[in-house]
């Protein structure tokens, strides 16, 4: 059997790169992808090259159907088949959840175009080589704020609800060859809070979560990874699903600290 090959959008840091390096130690080859940070996805390629995996690095924003299609293609073309889509690339404006005029319009349109519209242009563009591998798997890393209502802001929160219920469809629609099925984490211990935080109030907000979530313990992008994987590798019975990754804060009513 030919090795299994996998694409993860938005690999170049965070929960993306450790799914792409995990799934490499496990002897995949990775696609990783990246709209912008293209120094830090190569990087991450050559991890999984140095883990024994095949990798290659494909630009692309998955807000736009011709880069989505150009990324399946250009995977297919470099290892002739594909198992396994996780569409992980997300965009957020931070914006205090009372803050309402901090908001416009195309800030939901934007975030909208690559946390909603960016898997469905990707699922798409993938479903016909996953079918043909015969028992292919999507995964979209949603969030907890889809389901709470609480995150970095409104318009991100609203986003990743619609990913939540596009997952739904997804799953009714490409079985039975392929499973869709999606991870939503909570806070989370990556570089993805320093675009809109300063260092001061990440580590507030980790210590707020540290101290308060049920587990005691912060959620890691390999946390999250490792539910990935388990969609993706085995739950041959699951699609349609959601596993919160949270270290158990949605046991509780813990409102962040105020910034």
């Amino acid at each position: 059997m030919a090795q299994r090959t996998a694409i993860v959008t938005g690999s170049s840091s965070g929960v993306g790169a450790a799914t792409a390096l995990m799934l490499a130690k496990r002897g995949w080859n990775v696609t990783v992808n990246a709209a912008r940070s293209l120094k830090e996805a190569e990087a991450v390629a050559r991890q999984c090259e140095a883990a024994g995996a095949k990798a290659i690095v494909v630009a692309g924003d998955v807000s736009q159907d011709a880069d989505c299609r150009r990324i399946v293609e250009e995977t297919t073309r470099a290892f002739g088949r594909l198992d396994a889509l996780v569409n992980n690339a997300g965009v957020t404006k931070f914006c205090a959840l009372p803050n309402l005029d901090g908001l416009t319009s195309d800030d939901f349109l934007r975030l909208t175009a690559v946390n909603v519209v960016g898997p469905f242009q990707m699922a798409r563009a993938a479903a016909p080589a996953l079918r043909m591998a015969g028992h292919g798997s999507v995964v979209n890393v949603t969030s907890n704020a889809g389901l709470s209502g609480v995150g970095s802001s409104i318009a991100y929160a609203a986003s990743k609800a619609a990913l939540n219920t596009l997952t739904l469809s997804l799953a009714r629609v490409l079985a039975p060859e392929i499973r869709v099925n999606a991870v939503a984490p909570g806070f989370t211990v990556t570089p993805w809070h320093a675009k809109g935080m300063s260092s001061e109030q990440v580590a507030s907000v980790t210590t707020h979560f540290r101290t308060t979530v049920a587990l005691k313990r912060n959620t890691t992008a390999d946390d999250v990874a490792d539910a990935i994987l388990w969609f993706v590798e085995g739950a041959p019975g699951v699609t349609g699903q959601l596993v919160v990754v949270d270290s158990g804060n949605h046991l509780h009513v813990n409102s962040p600290p105020r910034r």
